[in-house]
């Protein structure tokens, strides 16, 4: 999306006109999974250092909040994702589930030692 498209309207005042399909089973969250990333790596391999500097908004009901050129955005939002990734393990060992190996092994999962 932020290769591809100049902005994006987290609240649009008109309202979403995302889709979103609701998820049944866990073989459907792989497939789109596997969409998503297959959709950002053809964006990635078809951009251009100079398309990457140009400038991404992050818009609320129409206003600016975060204008950025994209290369920061992109690299903002996967710094979002890893985030998030640690509220995970720390949702999980309060449930008493054991935590998967993300950076490498964990407590509970030693595979690679």
């Amino acid at each position: 999306m932020e290769i591809n498209q100049p902005e994006l309207d987290v609240a649009p005042e008109e309202g979403s006109k995302m889709e979103r399909k609701r998820m049944e089973t866990s073989g459907e969250l792989i497939a789109a999974l596997d969409k998503s990333a297959a959709d950002a790596r053809a964006a990635l391999k078809e951009t251009t250092d100079e398309h990457l500097e140009t400038p991404w908004k992050l818009l609320a009901r129409g206003k600016v909040v975060l204008e950025q050129p994209r290369y920061e955005m992109i690299q903002d939002t996967i710094h979002h994702w890893a985030h998030h990734r640690g509220q995970m393990t720390v949702y999980l060992r309060l449930m008493g589930a054991k935590v998967p190996a993300i950076y490498g092994p964990s407590a509970d999962d030693n595979q690679f030692i």
